[in-house]
């Protein structure tokens, strides 16, 4: 099955079967992190793929773990997002919002003075956040210091956080969300026994430590439908101090919970660095057994892996992450077998229009 064909399921008509898989930019209009014109034109330049999901966005105040990322709580983000999806949806595009909570992966600048949350009080290791402040105002990676537990006000209020922006994506005109389960941020923190040592019913056994990611994703649905839910999960990254020996078992008991809800997708967080362990086969044969529904991979991919893993029936859709930041007609280029371009005009993280939106298209 070609990488370039159309993909049609009920919660998922796409044009393509490439997506463009979400990536942090921090280009918001300060203050209040708020989506601009500038993001609008960005997310529009890549409509072409066949589906896009956004840089993961706060669900609150005290979600945020990086500076600059978008959110969708106040009235003003939520009328920035109009501005992205209106043009994405002109352009031809679909968007679904990736929704997340950091966690313990933050640091009190973004905590109103307060240490962050998470499961347990657990500090990660070589794990830092960029924070721009009056000090730095480029910018600089600080460490994260120890968390506090949360407690069941905590939880029951992300749960409330979650399904609220949910809804509010829907009103700012994404076609579905994303809820991020992965990557050590503060759903992937309960489905694991190195950061979640709890005694209650939200850790212990592997059906306790998913319970977190099943409240979320049934109060969401509450407020969209099920159908209109992503899950983004990552059962072989292991950085921000996730290295667990129970993930993987975990991570298919979700995929068989959440394949009863008939979610749209569970999209499959990779590593991508050049010396990352390949993902076994058996993974694979067994997440397809347990999840009928569309299946989302992200990690190394050029056309020939992703035709593959597609023609073997372990993937219907492919992410492509940092190909797209230089090659804003990425689809095109790839079916076409024409170079691609290199990142290299501007930062990744923060700035202007540099290096963001100035990369051209080979095709007016």
């Amino acid at each position: 099955m070609s990488l370039f064909t159309p993909y049609q399921k009920p919660q998922l008509s796409l044009s393509n079967r490439m997506v463009m898989a979400p990536m942090t930019r921090s280009r918001t209009t300060q203050p209040g992190n708020i989506p601009n014109e500038m993001m609008a034109t960005y997310y529009a330049q890549r409509a072409s793929t066949g589906l896009i999901i956004s840089e993961a966005t706060q669900i609150s105040d005290d979600s945020q773990g990086y500076s600059f990322t978008p959110g969708v709580y106040t009235p003003e983000q939520i009328a920035g997002w109009q501005k992205v999806t209106a043009a994405v949806h002109n352009a031809g595009g679909t968007i679904f919002n990736q929704l997340w909570h950091v966690g313990r992966v933050s640091h009190p600048v973004f905590q109103a003075g307060s240490a962050p949350m998470a499961p347990s009080a657990i500090k990660p290791t070589d794990t830092q956040v960029w924070v721009v402040d009056e000090a730095n105002p480029e910018g600089q990676m600080v460490d994260c210091p120890m968390p506090r537990e949360m407690e069941q006000v905590d939880i029951d209020r992300v749960v409330a956080d979650f399904a609220q922006a949910a809804k509010n994506s829907i009103d700012a005109g994404f076609d579905g969300v994303e809820i991020h389960g992965g990557n050590g941020y503060l759903v992937d923190q309960y489905l694991r026994t190195n950061s979640n040592h709890r005694t209650d019913e939200y850790g212990g056994s592997p059906l306790k430590r998913i319970q977190f990611l099943l409240e979320i994703v049934n109060a969401v649905s509450r407020k969209i439908g099920s159908d209109k839910i992503g899950v983004r999960l990552a059962p072989f990254v292991t950085f921000k101090d996730m290295a667990c020996p129970e993930i993987v078992d975990t991570i298919l008991l979700a995929a068989e919970y959440l394949g009863q809800q008939g979610i749209a997708y569970i999209h499959l967080s990779e590593a991508d660095w050049d010396d990352a362990p390949q993902i076994p086969e058996d993974f694979r044969i067994k997440l397809r057994q347990v999840f009928s529904g569309t299946i989302i991979v992200a990690g190394r991919y050029d056309v020939e892996r992703a035709s593959a893993v597609i023609d073997k029936g372990y993937a219907d859709l492919v992410a492509f992450g940092r190909s797209f930041i230089a090659n804003p007609d990425l689809p095109y280029r790839l079916q076409h077998d024409l170079p691609l371009a290199d990142f290299d005009k501007g930062p990744l993280f923060g700035g202007g229009a540099e290096g963001y939106i100035d990369y051209p298209a080979l095709v007016g």
